[in-house]
């Protein structure tokens, strides 16, 4: 279960990346790594299943397309499913991450926020 719940929430970070522009599969774990300061340093091998899957549920799309240097690559594209599910999920992680934060508080003898 918690290899799943993993998995979901990568998704979510995957889907978050592509809200703001197509990416391949590189320039992705790239731009996570950075943005989230090496929180996130992910593998291929962990982001193509789940961009694979995210295909298959219609939440992403994939073209390909050339680079400058020649090289095709193929790039992810968010459809208007996978933005509602990112709003969605998104949503379901704040709840989450903000009950956390109350419950840790409240074990350091802090006022809930």
């Amino acid at each position: 279960m918690e290899k799943r719940k993993n998995m979901e929430h990568t998704a979510l970070l995957a889907l978050s990346l592509l809200a703001g522009e197509d990416m391949y599969g590189y320039q992705m774990i790239v731009e996570l790594a950075r943005r989230s300061e090496h929180t996130f340093d992910m593998k291929e091998g962990t982001l193509y299943p789940i961009l694979h899957g995210l295909e298959k549920d219609g939440a992403v799309e994939a073209y390909l397309q050339e680079a400058p240097t020649g090289r095709t690559r193929k790039y992810y594209h968010l459809t208007k499913k996978g933005a509602e599910r990112l709003r969605t999920e998104e949503a379901a992680w704040q709840t989450y991450a903000g009950a956390v934060n109350a419950v840790l508080r409240f074990g350091a003898g802090l006022a809930p926020a």
